[in-house]
């Protein structure tokens, strides 16, 4: 991937040097590439449901469906969210509450789940109405906001903007400069490698329990659950000896209940007692054998049955180096 225009300093010069441009850069093959190769290896961690929160500025129509189609060639769960945003105007805002509304009425199941829900990038891309117009839509349609909050110092004003408008099924992602006594209210989402390579700092999750459940994340940088357990782990274990893996474990668990049918999937994994939190934050290298998913073995032998390992993973570096030749 070329280097930005200019060497971030910052994380507001990050979202705009790196992730807002390479967000603009995508088509919708990229799209395609980039879910199949995300679900893979979703797949290939052990990890059966992704949830996840997309944005591309000039392929946002349709593009959901592509990301739900991918992964379920796949064979992984997903729940859906595109992220609204006043970035690119009042049409662009408005074209991303339309996917949004559009995919949850078009997909519902027949027994009326909705694998999506209503995505804000975060509200200081946002005005007051857009905010106002994605509660209302996740209200429509039963469901919760998916949005980034205080992720940086740019979004501090973040609970302000949200707090009358957040409902118990909100996922409220970092909160890394969120005030402990904040009256949002729903599920916190600690991405502590995320919030590292961003330099936004340390979001201390422990602190908003146990008025808030906290569940772990990626926010994107692989979806291997076990990894990003250790490390969040870790984390806390700096700030606090008196942390345990299981108190981490316990994240991870609460991430479960947020994909209600993936806690019937079942994975083999290489090493036994994986799922006991002191031995498996000290244990590395643990991979998935099988994973069934609605009863169905969609790992055998840590081999996709549904599709071609090497055909996704060459379509994705094909897409790839389209990506960087925009970029």
């Amino acid at each position: 991937m070329p280097a930005p225009p200019t060497p971030p300093t910052s994380f507001l010069s990050i979202l705009e040097q790196v992730w807002w441009r390479l967000d603009a850069a995508l088509d919708n093959e990229m799209i395609r590439a980039s879910a199949q190769l995300g679900a893979l290896e979703a797949l290939e961690a052990g990890t059966t449901a992704i949830i996840d929160h997309h944005e591309s500025p000039n392929a946002i129509e349709g593009s959901l469906d592509i990301i739900a189609d991918a992964c379920a060639e796949v064979g992984v769960r997903v729940v859906c969210a595109y992220g609204v945003t006043d970035r690119h105007g009042p049409d662009g805002a408005r074209r991303g509450l339309e996917e949004n509304d559009r995919f949850l009425t078009t997909r519902r199941s027949s027994d009326g789940t909705v694998p999506g829900m209503v995505g804000v990038h975060a509200a200081f891309t946002c005005t007051q109405a857009t905010l106002e117009a994605a509660a209302a839509l996740a209200i429509s349609h039963g469901v919760g906001v998916h949005v980034h909050v205080a992720e940086g110092i740019d979004d501090t004003e973040a609970s302000t903007k949200l707090a009358k408008l957040s409902t118990n099924d909100w996922l409220i992602v970092h909160a890394v400069h969120l005030d402990s006594t904040t009256p949002m209210r729903g599920t916190i989402v600690h991405n502590p490698r995320s919030n590292m390579n961003n330099s936004v700092g340390y979001a201390r999750p422990t602190r908003f329990e146990p008025a808030h459940a906290v569940v772990l994340g990626t926010d994107g940088i692989g979806a291997d659950m076990l990894d990003e357990f250790r490390v969040a782990y870790a984390c806390a274990r700096a700030h606090d000896v008196r942390f345990t893996p299981d108190q981490a474990w316990l994240w991870v668990e609460n991430g479960a209940a947020l994909v209600p049918p993936a806690r019937h999937d079942t994975v083999l994994w290489s090493y036994d007692g994986v799922d006991e939190p002191w031995r498996g934050a000290f244990t590395t290298g643990v991979h998935a054998i099988d994973v069934t998913i609605e009863g169905e073995v969609v790992l055998r032998n840590g081999v996709p049955t549904r599709v071609d390992a090497d055909e996704i993973r060459a379509h994705a570096a094909e897409q790839a180096l389209r990506l960087f030749a925009k970029l």
